[in-house]
């Protein structure tokens, strides 16, 4: 798959995980519409529901998410309340393609995916998914050699007057001592207000996580904007930096096709 290709779909009705709940107010933004690092606290909450819903929260207890694919098709806008739809739609013996679909009594469509890996709780390193996992996985997809390749692969630009400071709060760090994957989505909140015209009509959002960020470190946010023109819509790409390496990359760009 590239980051123009559509995501997979629910192969049989009837499967996967679901869950509900309430659109919160502080999940918002000034026009009520569901905010970006708001779905991906979403999708931590699906992962963790189903997580401890079974048995993998004793077999396979510890994942982090490399990349989240997030497609809007629909905005979710409060008042509302979000249905869940979680199932693996490609793996590997180490990670997996979680997608999960949230839709909304007032018409909301989100699709996402997001690709987990399996970490061993010794040294938080790739460990093979178990046994009882696999075929717990593998019961919504025939999809069983999935690798990781990478999506956004454009070059990190030079410094430039631009570049934001992102500064992290001690809520922002996660239990690895790592800056949550959802805090990176309220810096992409602070470029979107600027170019509202990219979530005015349907669009994707791709995030890929290169390297963790740890607490104390200081990351600077580097956007290049294009506005589009006949052959392409507007696009918007983020480089969050540390110390000079790049740590993390953003896409948001129109839906495709």
């Amino acid at each position: 798959m590239s980051v123009e290709q559509p995501l997979a779909p629910l192969p049989e009705e009837g499967t996967g995980f679901d869950s509900a709940w309430p659109v919160r107010a502080g999940d918002v933004d000034p026009y009520n519409r569901l905010r970006f690092d708001a779905v991906a606290r979403y999708l931590q909450d699906i992962a963790w529901e189903q997580l401890n819903g079974t048995f993998l929260n004793r077999t396979d207890p510890n994942w982090i998410v490399r990349r989240t694919v997030i497609d809007v098709i629909r905005p979710v806008l409060w008042p509302d309340e979000v249905q869940l739809l979680r199932w693996c739609s490609s793996m590997s013996t180490r990670w997996t393609n979680m997608r999960v679909r949230l839709t909304s009594g007032n018409g909301g469509l989100i699709e996402t995916e997001g690709f987990w890996i399996n970490i061993s709780e010794s040294n938080n390193m790739p460990a093979r998914i178990s046994d009882e996992g696999l075929a717990y996985l593998a019961r919504s997809t025939d999809e069983h050699r999935l690798r990781w390749r990478p999506y956004l692969t454009d070059a990190t630009p030079p410094e430039s007057d631009t570049d934001l400071p992102f500064p992290l709060r001690a809520t922002d760090i996660d239990q690895y001592n790592h800056v949550n994957n959802a805090c990176y989505w309220q810096a992409v909140e602070q470029f979107l207000a600027e170019y509202p015209k990219l979530v005015a009509a349907p669009h994707r959002a791709v995030i890929e996580y290169v390297a963790p960020v740890l607490a104390r470190q200081h990351i600077q946010v580097r956007s290049r904007y294009e506005s589009g023109d006949r052959s392409g819509g507007p696009v918007l790409r983020l480089w969050f930096v540390v110390g000079g390496a790049t740590t993390t990359v953003v896409r948001i760009m129109p839906l495709p096709a």
